[in-house]
């Protein structure tokens, strides 16, 4: 894959967690506070990309135990980025009693070094531990003998079945690749037990299939990842309508570093062949990414699309229901052939770890904003689309006025020629 070291550190963490977040399977019975968990060290493995400003890999390694052992799994999500510090993970919280400890004991071991350390590092974090200053166990270090890479791991182990777990993983890559950050490149492997041959493999390139420049803004590398996904899945090129549009929070007359993406896309069905995510026909779910990560749609999120002005833009919205932190917006009047997908992303302009990030409540006007200006870029690039009932029925009026004109202007020429 082009990647330079085989120094690579796994970052090792439970995927059982994004089932709200990510449309887990119902089998897989995590609580909230772990998707959150699993959701920041996720994000910050991208950051660390980020940070890097270098090509990076982001593994995530599913070990499963033989069966004759009981369910213990292990998840890994490796990145290739920058060194990680220890006040990334103290600010994690955890509820002692979401899991029980038959499934789950709270350690996190977490590894890292940066390219210029002598040592990998190694820690070990209890989150169920009530105590701050007993969660935190520094472990001896390993020497890098002269060796100059870079990375991150964390393991977490538990008990619990990975029957539905390879599939929703698969379908939470997905996700991550409409993101299409230009300099990483995912890995899932899945181990079961120990038996020869066992091991699968999948690689998924952010890039593939249409490269985009390390420069690429963040706002086109979305827009050219809902493209490619949409295409991947029976939609035709021709077929897309495109707009999209980035809001920038501000206080007072400053500009706080933070603001939201989005990417609507209104295409015709055809036969999608994924059922991941998303909806087709009269009902459209709405995909939100925050710093880098699948995240649910909150309330007030919800509440500031339904505020949303949706009329002047040719669309009637009948309805929206946010299920388990999934918004799905049901329309009135679509043609039966039309889908409309929209991604929403918020996130600072600077990769910034969680540590060192002000807690910020993006308001209600920062999704409206950004979901006007993507509406307006539609109605601009893409004339007679999402047009308001008014502006409608001028235009059916006027194309009657010119049909009218044009049959006198041909009896006038017949009478002529009599």
């Amino acid at each position: 894959m082009g990647f330079a070291s085989a120094n690579v550190i796994c970052l090792q963490v439970s995927f059982d967690d994004l089932q709200e977040i990510h449309s887990f399977s119902s089998s897989i019975g995590f609580c909230k506070q772990l998707v959150s968990l699993l959701s920041l060290l996720v994000s910050s493995a991208i950051q660390r990309c980020r940070l890097s400003g270098e090509l990076c890999r982001l593994s995530v390694v599913v070990k499963c135990s033989p069966p004759s052992d009981p369910f213990l799994i292990r998840i890994s999500i490796s990145d290739t980025g920058v060194g990680s510090c220890l006040e990334e993970f103290q600010g994690f919280k955890f509820s002692r009693k979401s899991i029980g400890d038959e499934k789950w004991d709270g350690v996190l071991s977490v590894r890292t070094t940066g390219k210029c350390d002598n040592e990998v590092y190694h820690y070990q974090l209890n989150l169920k531990e009530s105590a701050s200053a007993r969660r935190l166990t520094r472990l001896p270090s390993n020497p890098k003998n002269g060796v100059t890479f870079s990375g991150t791991e964390v393991i977490l182990s538990m008990f619990e079945s990975a029957d539905a777990l390879v599939a929703e993983i698969n379908c939470f890559f997905q996700k991550m690749l409409m993101l299409k950050i230009p300099n990483v490149a995912y890995e899932l492997v899945v181990e079961n037990g120990d038996a020869p041959g066992s091991q699968c493999e999948h690689v998924f390139l952010a890039n593939e299939p249409n490269p985009l420049p390390f420069s690429a803004s963040n706002l086109e590398c979305l827009k050219s990842g809902i493209e490619d996904y949409v295409l991947k899945h029976g939609y035709k090129k021709e077929h897309l309508k495109v707009g999209s549009g980035t809001a920038y929070c501000t206080e007072g007359h400053q500009n706080t570093g933070w603001m939201m993406d989005t990417v609507i896309v209104i295409s015709e069905i055809s036969e999608p062949t994924s059922s991941c995510f998303g909806t087709s026909g009269a009902k459209s779910e709405v995909i939100y990414f925050k710093d880098f990560s699948p995240c649910s749609v909150s309330q007030s999120s919800t509440k500031a699309l339904t505020s949303i002005d949706w009329r002047s833009f040719g669309l009637t919205l009948k309805s929206i229901v946010n299920q388990g932190g999934h918004a799905f917006l049901e329309w009135e009047g679509l043609p039966p052939n039309t889908r409309i997908d929209i991604v929403l992303h918020s996130y600072h302009n600077k990769a910034i770890m969680p540590s060192a990030k002000q807690k910020i409540q993006l308001d209600r006007n920062l999704i409206k904003r950004a979901v006007k200006l993507a509406l307006d870029d539609l109605k601009e690039k893409h004339a007679g689309v999402l047009l308001s009932a008014h502006a409608l029925k001028a235009s059916r009026e006027n194309a009657f006025l010119f049909l009218v004109c044009s049959v006198r202007e041909w009896e006038v020429k017949l009478l002529k020629t009599v």
